[in-house]
């Protein structure tokens, strides 16, 4: 079996962090998108999520945002990025293979990871969305972090924050625990992250724990 964690919003608590530092970005170059708005996008690539905001805004995002943002969101991070409660010592306790598979791109990814201590308990099991044509709510990552891990994609767990991930899950035939243990989550994301098709729902990683050891008897 193979457990495959998002990174943003399941092993560090970062969405609000990142919306905060898209909001601050935006403003800047006149759009304003607040927090509540942009967390509709959490879980997918950087790419969707600028498209998606040019839909709302009703005009185009500058080029510059893209080039912009990822120095405004390290900042954030280098003072504010925190681990999950308990992550660490469940990753610790996981004797089933592991890794990551992210929307954000590599060098986010490794900065959060090193951030919060978590990135040698995983590396180099680390797969982005930059390594695929379609990100979440596609299945393609998931199906490639199998392959890479060379594990049948029925045999993995898949934890996930967000709508497009657990959609992006199910469509790669695994199965998926929504977890609202983040501080952006909620009772309305719990029901979105059902209705999508997450065969559980876990608020921290003592609930994680319980639910695997169910799935593994």
């Amino acid at each position: 079996m193979l457990v495959i964690f998002d990174c943003d919003g399941v092993l560090v608590d970062s969405e609000i962090l990142a919306a905060e530092a898209m909001s601050l970005l935006l403003a800047r170059h006149n759009i304003e998108v607040g927090v509540p708005e942009l967390l509709q996008f959490v879980g997918k690539k950087q790419a969707d999520i600028l498209a998606g905001i040019s839909a709302l805004a009703q005009k185009p995002v500058p080029g510059a945002v893209s080039e912009e943002l990822w120095p405004q969101t390290r900042a954030i991070f280098a003072e504010r990025l925190q681990p999950m409660e308990g992550v660490a010592d469940f990753i610790q306790s996981l004797v089933e293979k592991r890794c990551v598979a992210s929307s954000s791109h590599h060098e986010r990814i490794r900065f959060s990871l090193e951030k919060t201590g978590l990135h040698d308990l995983f590396a180099p099991h680390i797969f982005s969305a930059t390594e695929v044509k379609n990100g979440k709510p596609a299945p393609d990552l998931f199906l490639h972090a199998a392959a890479r891990m060379q594990v049948e994609p029925t045999s993995a767990i898949v934890i996930e924050d967000s709508t497009a991930g657990v959609a992006g899950a199910k469509a790669a035939g695994m199965k998926v625990i929504g977890f609202t243990g983040g501080a952006h989550s909620g009772a309305v994301m719990q029901a979105r992250l059902i209705a999508t098709g997450a065969d559980a729902i876990a608020a921290s990683y003592a609930d994680v724990a319980r639910i695997i050891e169910s799935w593994r008897r």
